[in-house]
């Protein structure tokens, strides 16, 4: 099974929402965690809200502070985009990919939804290249049967 990292700043948002959607959407193919380099002390009640909207309950979510040992077991990382430049996740971390998704802190619901559709988008695509990659791994494909 992969295990992807999302990673942003606060870890309030965007990390909070992608692994949720890939936790729901993975159908036991693939696990996600998510933490932050400077951890909120709650996530965002609009994309606790905007979750809501896809039956998928973040209410108990609590922030995390990203470290080491998250990132060793993780097969893929992903950060979401850097409006805080000192602290980066980006930065910090080797072999990353980052989806520059635009933070969701203090924008309006309308906006927080628009973030999120694009996150389902991308976690897709994601879920896609990680069957793709599973199936031609030796050992994992039909043959393997």
């Amino acid at each position: 099974m992969k295990r992807v990292l999302f990673v942003c700043v606060h870890n309030s948002g965007r990390s909070q929402m992608a692994a949720a959607i890939l936790n729901r959407m993975a159908g036991g193919k693939a696990v996600a965690e998510s933490a932050g380099t400077e951890p909120a002390e709650a996530v965002n009640p609009n994309a606790v809200r905007a979750m809501a909207e896809l039956g998928i309950d973040l209410s108990g979510a609590r922030p995390k502070l990203l470290i080491q040992e998250m990132v060793d077991r993780a097969d893929r990382v992903i950060t979401m985009g850097c409006s805080v430049e000192e602290s980066c996740p980006a930065v910090f971390l080797p072999n990353v990919e980052d989806w520059g998704l635009e933070d969701p802190a203090g924008k309006p619901l309308e906006k927080v939804r628009e973030i999120r559709d694009e996150m389902v988008r991308r976690v897709q695509a994601l879920l896609q290249e990680v069957q793709e990659t599973s199936a031609s791994e030796p050992g994992t494909g039909p043959e393997s049967a």
